[in-house]
């Protein structure tokens, strides 16, 4: 798996829904209940500012993965982030790399491989939060949904709940399309619309 290259398209599945976003959308209500998608976007924006950092051995402080500033801009900020974690992940030897992810734990830190994998999930899954928050379409490629899944399957069930990352995993039909597959791993109701929490 192409694990960098497939990063890029989850950074564009989800740029292609940030760049929808109008200001009237932003205090609406997203599948992440602790997020309004002006606090998603801003989560987002940290996320990629948080893994550049990670990527370059700077990871560790907090502040790096919370100072996401989206200005007057939501779009073009999430660009710019966006722009930054595919330079930092394209550097040399960085799927070796160890990247510090504080978020899971204090001195929690796994190679580049790994974390640029979660890095995809993450972007896979919050691209789908933002399309249905603002009833745009979402379409991941099926090698991406793929690779999501593979990703999302290992994540354990424990610390799983509210306020948590993810959710507890939802059942769901074995034949399920894999889009909805995904949701539901990570605790996500494929039916969920503005308006249904």
């Amino acid at each position: 798996m192409d694990v960098r290259r497939l990063d890029r398209e989850a950074l564009s599945l989800t740029g292609a829904a940030v760049s929808r976003v109008k200001t009237g959308h932003l205090s609406s209500a997203t599948p992440c209940a602790d997020w309004t998608l002006y606090g998603l976007l801003r989560h987002l924006v940290s996320q990629n500012e948080g893994f550049a950092a990670s990527a370059r051995g700077a990871g560790e402080p907090w502040a790096v993965w919370r100072d996401g500033d989206l200005g007057d801009d939501p779009a073009g900020a999430y660009e710019a982030s966006a722009g930054e974690v595919t330079a930092a992940f394209a550097e040399d030897d960085v799927l070796e790399r160890r990247f510090a992810l504080p978020e899971v734990g204090e001195g929690f830190a796994v190679p580049g491989r790994v974390a640029i994998g979660f890095h995809l999930l993450d972007h896979v899954a919050h691209a789908w939060d933002v399309a249905v928050t603002i009833g745009a379409p979402w379409e991941p490629g099926t090698e991406l949904t793929a690779a999501a899944l593979r990703v999302a399957a290992l994540v354990p069930d424990e610390g799983r709940g509210a306020g948590a990352a993810f959710r507890r995993r939802i059942a769901i039909a074995d034949d399920a399309p894999p889009g909805d597959r995904l949701l539901a791993l990570l605790g996500r109701d494929p039916s969920w619309r503005p308006g249904s929490c």
